[in-house]
């Protein structure tokens, strides 16, 4: 494990483009189970601001916050749209198989989509670094999907007695629901290093 922050993508960027495997959360979408895997592409989530986040079912900082996502999705599941993505390497991490991410979801009762970015593409176009990394993006003028936070659950991490709270990703929702900037104070995430294919490490990486 290496203690790794986030990036901090610039504020504004696009949501990246992407079409990926989900592996849970489908009884929100049209499902033929004898099918498999469906897909969501970035196109299918545009009618309401995007909360995406980068975990994955091994990861304790990641066990640490997820009583904390699921009370974050009772409160605001209505009016934001959660996805989360697993981008860990299966070569290096078979723990983060698509089968235990829907038994992590189903466990924890998480009705939103969880998606597998089996390439890694989509990890490396928000410059992810760690789990959990958090992204809020919210329509423009024009439609676009824009970067409007990008950071930390809240203060607190395994092992330093902070209460989880969920209050720094709150804020953020509370500001862009009632029209009002987001602060551009926003602290990185801290977690997990995200688990690379063996030679497809980013720059940032390491």
């Amino acid at each position: 494990m290496v203690r790794t922050a986030s990036t901090m993508l610039p504020l504004g960027t696009e949501c990246p483009d992407f079409e990926l495997d989900v592996v849970s959360g489908l009884e929100l979408l049209p499902h033929d189970p004898l099918q498999g895997l469906k897909r969501i592409k970035r196109g299918d989530l545009i009618t309401r601001p995007l909360f995406l986040m980068v975990i994955c079912a091994h990861c304790p900082f990641v066990k640490h916050i997820e009583s904390g996502i699921s009370n974050l999705f009772n409160s605001y599941g209505q009016e934001i749209q959660f996805v989360a993505v697993s981008s860990n390497s299966l070569i290096t991490h078979p723990q983060d198989c698509p089968d235990l991410l829907a038994a992590q979801a189903n466990k924890l009762g998480w009705k939103f989509p969880y998606l597998f970015d089996s390439d890694q593409k989509l990890a490396k176009d928000l410059m992810a670094a760690c789990t959990p990394d958090f992204y809020i993006f919210a329509p423009s003028i024009d439609g676009a999907l824009e970067l409007r936070y990008r950071g930390q659950l809240d203060e607190s991490r395994p092992g330093n007695d902070i209460p989880l709270s969920g209050n720094d990703i709150r804020l953020a929702f509370e500001a862009l629901l009632n029209s009002k900037p987001i602060s551009t104070h926003q602290k990185p995430s801290i977690g997990c290093n995200i688990k690379w294919h063996p030679g497809n490490e980013p720059e940032w990486f390491g």
